[in-house]
């Protein structure tokens, strides 16, 4: 039994111009132990599906269907006071930007207590030497000054590492994270890297990688689920989705990505691909293919009918009429 499985989910909103359906009818699954990347552009609906999963979505505006299943249970059935015993302790989540995450007028240290007090019942001595503990384990130096400290006298690396000292205080199953490394420089984000993949040995716990960055996914993950629209277009090994795209988006998110010496091998200046045309609007439902209006080989079938999400190959699943055409592109 897979530890999350999700099934078939709908996120919703709605609002004065009409409802925006952020996320439709996804499906995935992630084993415990496992690292799963879910990768697409901005406001494709990754971040709205990790909210969903741990039920953040403010009811309404906004509305959750389909399922949720976490070890064997669906979280869109419990109530709230069994879904706060699982957030923070079964299911954490590293934030996109941790200084507008962290609370600014309390310690670094009381914010990583304040979730080992809750969930483990800890004094308030206690609580503070774990978060001692766990500030030295994500690498901050002097953790015993720094536990005393404020969000705003810490760098943003360091910031980062206390988020993820916070997911990590009570062993979760699941660790969540949000574009992780967005805004950090390239050595903090390696080290940010490291560090989750270290961790991540140490507790045993799956995660869930949220990102547009492809050098990220290649280095971290082991399957990746590509989303447009608020779709699920293709999902493969890591190794799969590298070395053989097969849905045309996927195809175009990898030609954008620069790549060193591209130049010198072709002796002068290369341009990046380019995804010509815009996102078609999540008010309006889409009529077949969602990347219909975006793609180089589209068909009248793609306007009209819908691509189910079949296995082209062992664990490579495309949404796309024409897949191997796309390969062949």
């Amino acid at each position: 039994m897979a530890l999350l499985e999700v099934e078939n989910l709908q996120t919703h909103f709605a609002t004065l111009d009409g409802v925006v359906r952020a996320v439709e009818g996804l499906s995935f699954k992630i084993d415990a132990g496992e690292t799963v990347a879910i990768v697409g552009e901005s406001g494709c609906g990754k971040s709205v599906t990790s909210m969903s999963i741990l039920r953040l979505i403010q009811e309404p505006p906004g509305k959750i269907a389909g399922k949720i299943n976490f070890r064997g249970r669906n979280l869109l059935d419990l109530p709230d006071v069994e879904m706060r015993k699982i957030r923070g302790k079964d299911i954490s989540m590293i934030f996109q930007e941790p200084m507008t995450s962290l609370n600014p007028v309390l310690t670094v240290g009381r914010q990583i207590g304040e979730t080992v007090r809750l969930h483990e019942g800890l004094t308030a001595q206690e609580a503070e030497k774990r978060g001692i503990e766990m500030l030295g384990l994500v690498g901050i130096p002097a953790p015993e000054r720094r536990v005393k400290e404020y969000p705003h006298q810490l760098s943003g690396g360091m910031r980062q590492r206390v988020m993820i000292a916070m997911a990590l205080a009570c062993n979760p199953k699941l660790l969540i994270a949000d574009e992780p490394t967005t805004a950090l420089d390239v050595t903090i984000q390696a080290q940010i890297l490291d560090l989750m993949r270290d961790l991540k040995t140490r507790v045993g716990a799956a995660i869930m990688l949220i990102t547009h960055d492809l050098g990220v996914v290649a280095e971290m993950a082991e399957r990746v689920v590509v989303m447009y629209a608020g779709r699920k277009v293709e999902e493969a090994t890591a190794v799969q989705i590298f070395g053989n795209p097969q849905h045309p988006y996927t195809r175009g998110l990898l030609g954008a990505v620069p790549k060193l010496g591209s130049s010198l091998q072709g002796h002068g200046r290369t341009k990046l691909t380019e995804i010509q045309g815009q996102v078609p609007s999540l008010r309006q439902r889409i009529v077949g293919c969602a990347f219909a209006s975006r793609c180089p080989i589209v068909t009248d079938v793609c306007r009209q009918v819908a691509p189910a999400v079949e296995a082209k190959t062992p664990g490579h699943y495309v949404a796309c009429h024409y897949a191997e055409r796309a390969v062949a592109a």
